[in-house]
């Protein structure tokens, strides 16, 4: 029996989706594809796995896709026409924040949307967004098992000790912990790590996962046991536009001192800070390298030096590191960032080959490094659509 998939990725300004074909044999990708500039100048783009276009249109200024739900009926036109026969039995989304709970992936229903609405002050800037698109599948496709797939499910297997802020009690009973993010991301990581080098992913592996977002995951025997996002996605590494680690009182200050509101804040911290913020130019690290202005040299020296010292971190959490994983748009391309965090770190076990690192092969270290160095590409929707698969055979029997 084949059945047909659809992954959702619903952000404030994209919608990532991806089809599979699921049989007794496996999951068969048939494409993936987005929806971005929700808004403004939206774009929508289809690929086959071979990476051959199958759709492509760039609507005109303000003409386009304004939300996930319109996004959605874009997709949902384009799958209809080129695949008639193919209907939706199942959809899996992203859903960034699980809170304390829910650590597997779960069947929706008005309940669960419910508890996932109560979380929305935890990540303002995504649970809203991933929200919308569940409500917008669920109208969509009234017929199919709707599935969510938490971001912060990956890290319940942290202890108390990364959990917990020093704070009275009771505020972590009520829900106030560190939660960590970018678990499916990590989840992937893992268990294409487990087949490449068995052994290495038995041990104690740092993943960096660099991307617009960032956050670094220590693992022992493929359980987080250490993360660098905590109780929201903003801590931590610098990102795109999230300012990553900050001295509260530098928030109290911006509230009390410079009188501004929490809205005010919250666009600061999560929207304009960050390599955005930094540089005064752009969030993405191309550019960035690309550029000759003093600020974005700048802007990349404060990342390298963050994700080192957050390498060294999670190193002390581990008691060691046996393999480091570069993964997300920054880990996976980024040349000379990768290099720049690897120098210097011989006397921990990690060293780069040049040569590797340069074409990014799979393993980047040196035949001398004790510690491996992996470049592993992550595929969020795979692992979405793997667990919903799981999910569908369960309830239909």
């Amino acid at each position: 029996m084949s059945r047909v998939i659809l992954t959702l990725n619903a952000g404030s300004s994209s919608l990532k989706f991806a089809l599979y074909n699921a049989t007794d044999t496996g999951l068969t990708e048939h494409a993936r594809g987005q929806v971005q500039g929700l808004g403004a100048q939206a774009s929508f783009r289809v690929k086959a796995p071979d990476g051959m276009e199958l759709a492509k249109t760039d609507y005109p200024a303000d003409g386009g896709p304004r939300d996930p739900a319109e996004a959605l009926h874009r997709v949902l036109d384009w799958h209809r026409s080129e695949n008639p026969d193919m209907e939706i039995d199942a959809v899996g989304h992203r859903v960034v924040h699980g809170g304390p709970n829910f650590s597997d992936p779960m069947v929706i229903d008005t309940d669960l949307i419910a508890q996932l609405t109560a979380f929305v002050p935890l990540a303002p800037l995504h649970q809203p967004h991933n929200l919308a698109g569940v409500l917008a599948a669920r109208e969509a496709f009234p017929e199919a098992l709707q599935v969510a797939c938490f971001d912060t499910a990956f890290h319940r297997s942290h202890p108390w000790v990364n959990d917990v802020f020093a704070l009275p009690l009771e505020l972590y009973d009520e829900g106030v912990r560190r939660y960590g993010f970018h678990g499916l991301s990590y989840e992937y990581v893992t268990g294409a790590l487990r087949r490449i080098a068995p052994h290495h992913a038995a041990g104690r592996v740092v993943v960096a996962h660099l991307g617009n977002g960032a956050s670094m995951c220590a693992m022992r025997d493929g359980l987080s046991v250490g993360s660098s996002m905590g109780f929201s996605a903003l801590d931590g590494l610098p990102m795109g536009t999230r300012c990553g680690q900050i001295d509260p009182g530098v928030l109290l200050y911006l509230l009390e001192g410079k009188g501004m509101s929490p809205a005010d804040l919250s666009d600061l911290l999560y929207k304009r800070s960050g390599l955005a913020g930094l540089s005064g130019l752009s969030h993405d690290m191309r550019e960035l390298e690309s550029s000759p202005r003093p600020e974005a040299a700048g802007a990349i020296d404060y990342f390298v030096f963050r994700v080192r010292r957050e390498l060294g971190a999670m190193t002390a959490i581990l008691g060691g590191i046996d393999a480091l994983v570069f993964t997300g748009g920054i880990g996976e391309n980024a040349v000379h960032v990768r290099e720049r965090i690897c120098s210097g770190f011989e006397w921990l076990g990690v060293e780069l080959d040049q040569h590797r690192n340069r074409v990014s092969d799979a393993i980047i270290s040196s035949d001398r490094s004790r510690c491996r160095i992996f470049v592993i590409h992550t595929d969020e929707e795979s692992v979405i659509a793997t667990h919903t698969v799981s999910l569908l055979n369960s309830v239909s029997g």
